[in-house]
């Protein structure tokens, strides 16, 4: 798994708001990957959930926050309709991204391990954690890059 001071993979996608590239935020603004397992799961529901009701926060601190996972770009759709997620998620079908990023299988299974990271403007990672995070400990640490950013 890619460590805090690695520098974050580019990488080009298609999500559930359209094809999107990495590469127009990373030298702008922070950026969450947010690569959780399935949708429709409970676990992943409630993670994705606190991101949506927590929009603001993210806002006032310029980021985009992108869901990842190897469902289908339909899968997603509906999965995101169903809980009104209007941030990003993007299909990664083919594990090209997790792989890039170090996020590992669970079990060996086709499911991907909990994991989230936050990129600074330029793109360094700034965190890299395992499972499910709290979104007050992620808004602490976008608050203190903009604040670095002043």
């Amino acid at each position: 798994m890619l460590n805090v001071g690695d520098s974050a993979p580019l990488f080009s996608a298609d999500s559930t708001t359209g094809p999107l590239d990495l590469s127009q935020w990373i030298n702008n603004q922070p950026i969450v990957l947010i690569f959780y397992p399935q949708d429709f799961t409970p676990g992943c529901t409630k993670q994705l959930c606190a991101v949506r009701d927590s929009k603001a926060l993210y806002e006032r601190n310029d980021a985009i926050v992108l869901g990842i996972n190897a469902g289908s770009l339909q899968t997603h759709r509906d999965f995101a309709e169903q809980h009104d997620y209007d941030f990003p998620i993007v299909s990664d079908s083919n594990g090209r991204i997790r792989k890039a990023y170090g996020v590992s299988k669970i079990l060996g299974i086709a499911m991907q391990q909990r994991t989230v990271f936050i990129i600074a403007p330029g793109g360094k990672i700034v965190f890299a954690e395992k499972g499910n995070r709290p979104t007050e400990e992620l808004i602490g640490v976008l608050e203190r890059l903009r604040n670095k950013r002043r």
